[in-house]
């Protein structure tokens, strides 16, 4: 009875231990991206967020969801490895005039589970230049 008891703390301890070390750290670059002022007439503007694994596990993006039908998300799909790029891609429609602020929330393998990722600027009218 000693020796199973003897065994099984064993195994929980060495499960604790490889489980602290496993890191699947994502780190994005930047959070929010400011368009700045887009034409309309351009039509669709895509930025992407660069993240790196900055863990030693590999790490999956499984599922980005746009605050609004608006927004249009792609991102890497296959496992990134330690110390590897990925991205998450926003594609903003420019469809309606006027500022906008949307989010994009981004669920990892990793650590953080989720990351909300932010788009922002205003969509001009007509002929107007763009702003520098």
């Amino acid at each position: 009875m000693k020796k199973t008891l003897l065994l099984a703390i064993c195994v929980a301890g060495f499960a604790t231990a490889f489980a602290q070390t496993a890191d699947t750290t994502v780190k994005f670059t930047v959070t929010t991206h400011d368009f700045g002022e887009l034409l309309q007439s351009n039509g669709p503007q895509t930025y992407a967020f660069e993240f790196t694994n900055a863990g030693t596990e590999p790490v999956l993006i499984q599922d980005v969801r746009p605050s609004c039908g608006c927004t249009t998300p792609g991102w890497t799909k296959e496992p990134v490895e330690p110390g590897q790029t990925g991205v998450v891609q926003a594609t903003y429609n420019a469809a309606s005039v006027g500022p906008f602020n949307k989010s994009l929330t981004v669920t990892t393998s990793g650590t953080p589970g989720t990351v909300i990722l932010y788009i922002k600027g205003k969509v001009i009218g007509g002929e107007a230049a763009q702003a520098e």
